[in-house]
């Protein structure tokens, strides 16, 4: 897979690649995706029995039952009346100029009775009339009749007083209380009843009896404004009758009535028309995805090549999570309740996280969940699930989180019962918020497809790995640990034929690990790398100082060309081992690079002494230069281990010294120009560097001979 991406990328450029690669995972998740989106038809006929049991695939609002609902709220709406007591007032007030009037027509001014044997005239009585009809707001001619009229007239001042006084009160005892319009009848013939309790002469009395029965109206107002505002409002807090998702529409075997035919084509389930909507959707939510893995990549500030493999592993990972979604997601023609939390969502990110690091996790365990919201939608097209979508994101974080020590594969199976244990808390925790009506038989399923797919995570994982690390040549944390074991073939190799060689590299070791974890590296890709950059010197071992135990130089009898050979082969003889027991590229590269092109000072110098006129070209190692900054601090501390292990007597200011020098040679010699190490960091070697050096080559107490004093004692 390697071979073939660096192959690809030769043929297009990299944007080009970049693009193909996403737009084959936006496919992808679209094809997969589509059955999910596509929303289900059915050939309904009104009145017919329904083959299958039908549900909403999306909750809608039914105007008509809504509306319904809105009349029902206005017509419980009770009408608005208002109390005006001022109606009270004005109709007295009415009443009592209608009396007086009456006073100043009359035919018998003064007191006594009126006489009956003479009638009131008809000019009197259209006086009275017309006065009436002038002066007051009302015409109260057209509601009272003449004969009451004539009986007013007829009747003596003194007793229009006492009849207007007795009209006037029983008028305002009636209308004291509040009453509609329907209730008006009768208050006005009580009032006429209070009136006919008093004693006066038969004509006055009746005639006060009908003034009563004109003045009293009702005084309980219909407010329509009021009345309005009211029904504005109940008809506002009606809510919406819905067809929610996942309801029940008809049974199978159920007649399809009216309204279940009104809802089926309120959802657009009565035909095989599809609508475009949906696609369009998912064709959006798939450029979504594209755009996501785009930026996060187009940020990144790796080198091309690294990043056209990452983002074909992170595709085929997030492919293949998607894949076997799907696979879970058709076990649920079993019926069983909510079978995706079976699946093992914390296998991508745990993946990712091992070999990659954790932000591209993260990354695709958003994506992850955001596509299980729609495979796993409980066979509701078009709809999506929270709950799944939410598991699947905890059990993602939680395996990036449990697999923050991720040196050994034992590590995986451990971070893989976490998520079983976490999966475990965040169903019940989610099943007890909702307050589900669970049995015990649900509750145990949810236990175990929790426990499933957290030790599932860590078994697919752990299988995969090595499949994904060998097939993208991925050099993961677990790998490098694997690779440090004493026991490889090569370790043990240089280990018994080159001691001096691997106490050395161990040594480089610990100051290459220091100095990259100080400058942001990769300190584990260091150590492992250390271990292994000199095992060339296994081809030759006793022409290389350290492995000299007996102090016999095989180079004093060889001529400086000869010996020039034999210790810059070593660089390359090693990066042929190595690829020759198919170890990381990333080991090769140190191998060859970590002396870069620095030239071979003392054999240079010895070839100069013996007059030879040597070029310097000639004595220097073929390279590359670094071009990592692992590679390049461990070229800085094999060189300076090798320089301080020769020092007679180390001290803190020779060692400061020593270290400057070598950075500020290798810096001038231009060694660092193909990496992007910078000055700063490059301070921070000198630091570091000087601190390890010292604690490894400390000054020691020199103990007395404590047997020589007490032989010194005895004699």
């Amino acid at each position: 897979m390697q071979k073939w991406v660096r192959n690809m990328k030769d043929l297009l450029h990299y944007t080009f690649f970049k693009w193909i690669i996403l737009t084959i995972v936006g496919l992808a998740s679209f094809l997969l995706l589509f059955s999910h989106v596509s929303p289900d038809t059915y050939n309904t006929r009104l009145f017919s029995v329904a083959d299958e049991t039908i549900r909403s695939p999306k909750t809608i609002v039914d105007e008509r039952l809504s509306e319904a609902e809105r009349e029902r709220a206005a017509a419980e709406v009770e009408p608005v009346y208002q109390y005006r007591p001022e109606i009270t007032e004005n109709r007295t007030s009415l009443i009592s100029s209608i009396y007086e009037f009456a006073k100043d027509f009359n035919q018998v001014p003064g007191e006594g009775e009126p006489s009956v044997d003479q009638p009131v005239s008809d000019d009197m009585l259209q006086n009275l009339k017309d006065a009436l009809s002038e002066d007051v707001s009302e015409n109260v001619t057209e509601s009272i009749d003449d004969q009451t009229f004539r009986q007013l007239l007829a009747a003596t001042d003194q007793g229009l007083d006492e009849a207007k006084n007795i009209t006037i009160d029983q008028v305002e005892r009636v209308m004291q209380e509040p009453f509609k319009q329907e209730e008006a009848l009768g208050k006005k013939n009580q009032a006429a009843d209070y009136i006919a309790q008093f004693s006066l002469n038969d004509s006055l009395l009746t005639a006060s009896m009908n003034l009563a029965r004109f003045a009293v109206v009702e005084n309980n107002i219909y407010d329509p404004e009021q009345t309005e505002a009211r029904i504005a409002q109940a008809v506002e807090a009606v809510e919406p009758v819905q067809i929610l998702e996942g309801q029940v529409i008809v049974q199978k075997g159920y007649l399809i009535d009216r309204d279940v035919y009104r809802q089926l084509d309120a959802l657009g389930l009565t035909t095989n028309e599809t609508s475009p909507e949906p696609f369009i959707g998912l064709a959006i939510f798939s450029l979504l995805i594209m755009l996501i893995i785009h930026f996060h990549f187009s940020s990144w500030k790796i080198s091309e090549e690294t990043k056209g493999l990452y983002l074909v592993l992170v595709s085929i990972i997030l492919i293949l999570s998607m894949s076997l979604m799907k696979a879970a997601e058709l076990i649920r023609e079993l019926e069983i309740l909510q079978v995706g939390y079976i699946f093992p969502a914390a296998m991508a990110p745990m993946l990712l996280k091992s070999m990659i690091n954790t932000r591209v996790a993260l990354i695709v365990t958003m994506i992850q969940a955001l596509c299980a919201s729609i495979i796993f939608n409980d066979m509701m097209t078009g709809a999506v699930n929270v709950e799944v979508s939410l598991y699947f994101l905890f059990s993602g974080l939680a395996g990036i989180l449990f697999l923050s020590d991720s040196k050994r594969r034992t590590h995986l199976l451990r971070a893989g019962l976490f998520v079983s244990a976490a999966n475990l808390l965040f169903l019940f925790s989610l099943t007890l918020i909702e307050s589900g009506q669970l049995s015990a038989i649900d509750y145990t399923l949810f236990a175990v497809f929790a426990i499933i797919s957290g030790i599932l995570s860590s078994i697919l994982t752990i299988g995969l790995l090595p499949l994904f690390e060998s097939g993208f040549g991925i050099l993961s944390t677990m790998k490098l640990v694997e690779l440090s074991n004493p026991n490889h073939p090569l370790l043990k190799k240089i280990l018994t034929e080159a001691p001096g060689t691997y106490h050395h590299s161990v040594m480089v070791a610990n100051l290459a690990e220091a100095g990259c974890e100080a400058i942001g590296a990769n300190g584990l890709l260091a150590r492992v790398g250390c271990y292994y950059h000199d095992i060339g010197k296994t081809k030759r071992p006793h022409y290389f100082i350290e492995n000299q135990m007996s102090g016999h130089n095989p180079h004093d009898h060889l001529d400086p060309q000869t010996s020039r050979d034999i210790i810059i082969s070593h660089a390359k003889e090693g990066a042929d081992m190595l690829r020759k027991y198919k170890l990381p590229n990333e080991f090769v590269d140190i191998a060859e690079q970590h002396h870069g092109t620095t030239l071979l000072k003392y054999f240079y110098y010895k070839a100069k002494e013996k007059g030879l006129d040597p070029s310097e070209e000639d004595y220097r190692y073929p390279g590359p230069r670094p071009v990592t900054k692992e590679t390049a601090v461990i070229s800085v501390a094999d060189s300076v281990e090798a320089a301080v292990r020769s020092m007679k007597d180390p001290t803190p200011e020779k060692i400061k010294n020593l270290v400057e020098s070598i950075i500020q040679d290798r810096l001038q010699d231009g060694q660092f120009n193909d990496c992007d190490i910078t000055i700063k960091q490059l301070e921070t070697l000198k630091k570091v560097f000087c601190e390890t050096l010292n604690g490894i080559f400390h000054s020691r107490i020199e103990y007395p001979d404590f047997k020589k004093e007490e032989r010194k004692k005895e004699a």
